[in-house]
């Protein structure tokens, strides 16, 4: 039984009271008080108007159909590619400039998501990262996180590199920042091992090997490529890999399409991360979009490098057409 209200102040073009309660609640916009004093009821009958409204179908909430198509993609994303989440942000960023903040800031909510006091953060390094970095936001600060360099440092100091991107989180999330303290590239293979047995460095692996969680991007092989931008290697030795099938650039390894490891003497030379080092990390975030990026983050994920993903809408739908 519905408490007496006016007909007068239900307009005409409502069946009833009910109906009319749900439009001034949905549609007006007002809410459940205000609406209670305009129709001079209570705030518990307007509550039993709109349970009412729903029951016989006046009122039909739905999710939007944006929301609902992220959500589809993202989960046929994670059920392609093996992944435990995938996040898909809104298709079509409007340039590049859109798409990367959009990833960092979607990369950024996402790891903001999965740390936890007392654990130990691993960090790649290039323009996708430290747009992850630099969207950081806690609303509280994690106790004891503790964020690690993977790469050695390259001699082109551009604004993404490793020791910038690793400084930026590590002071975003309240941690430890823990640089690596050698050069992403030696002269030569010897060196390389030699360094990784010096404390120092040794206690670096050691830190990788312990912690939970890693945050990475996947570069392409294209003049675009951050490995070619920030002098990590040269025009020619990135044109070695690619003439032998490689298709993407992981934290400063070599895939090819399907995701196995390319590999030359550089490799050898190169300090950093081991891609089995990188597999024994439980948590895998890859934040990486755009159309470029399509053949290196397919073989990125056939190569089950990952296990969480944050991409746009135009990557996502690429991913799963091939």
């Amino acid at each position: 039984m519905h408490d007496m209200v006016s007909d007068a102040i239900v307009p005409a073009e409502f069946d009833d009271v009910v109906v009319w309660a749900a439009w001034l609640y949905y549609e007006e916009q007002l809410n459940q008080s205000e609406i209670a004093a305009q129709l001079g009821v209570s705030r518990a009958t307007i509550v039993n108007y709109l349970q009412e409204a729903r029951e016989r179908g006046a009122v039909r909430i739905m999710m939007s159909a944006e929301v609902m198509a992220r959500s589809t993609v993202a989960r046929a994303l994670a059920a392609r590619f093996g992944l435990v989440e995938a996040l898909v942000i809104p298709r079509n960023p409007a340039d590049a400039t859109q798409r990367l903040s959009a990833l960092g800031a979607a990369g950024a909510r996402q790891l903001e998501r999965m740390i936890s006091p007392g654990e130990t953060i691993c960090v790649s390094w290039g323009r996708t990262v430290l747009a992850v970095a630099d969207a950081i936001a806690l609303a509280r600060p994690v106790e004891g996180l503790s964020v690690v360099q993977v790469t050695g440092s390259s001699m082109g100091k551009r604004e993404f590199s490793s020791e910038l991107c690793t400084a930026i989180m590590a002071r975003n999330l309240g941690a430890i920042s823990v640089n690596m303290h050698a050069p992403a590239v030696l002269s030569s293979a010897e060196l390389c091992l030699a360094l990784r047995n010096e404390p120092i460095l040794k206690h670096q692996f050691d830190l990788i090997r312990q912690a939970r969680t890693i945050v990475f991007g996947v570069g392409s092989l294209g003049p675009e490529s951050t490995m070619r931008i920030a002098d990590v290697a040269t025009d020619a030795e990135i044109d070695a890999y690619a003439a032998i099938g490689a298709k993407a650039v992981l934290i400063c390894r070599f895939l090819d399409a399907e995701g196995g490891q390319v590999t030359r003497d550089f490799d050898h030379r190169m300090m950093g991360i081991e891609l089995s080092e990188l597999r024994a990390i439980p948590r895998r975030l890859c934040v990486a979009g755009g159309p470029w990026k399509v053949d290196a983050l397919r073989a990125t994920l056939k190569g089950g490098f990952a296990t969480h993903l944050v991409t746009d809408m135009e990557t996502a739908e690429a991913l799963l057409a091939s």
